[in-house]
């Protein structure tokens, strides 16, 4: 084994910083759908 492959840490490749990314982003727009649906129903509650 080179050093290389010694110090690097699981999850540390392109693909999952890749996949981590996506994730990230996919967890942003459900976060932002909660949010705007939960002050629709404030606003049309009349609050």
């Amino acid at each position: 084994m080179s050093g290389d492959d010694r110090n690097r840490r699981p999850g540390d490749s392109k693909v999952h910083r890749a996949k981590r990314g996506k994730n990230l982003a996919i967890l942003a727009a459900l976060v932002a759908f909660i949010v705007i649906v939960y002050f629709v129903a404030i606003v049309r509650m009349g609050g």
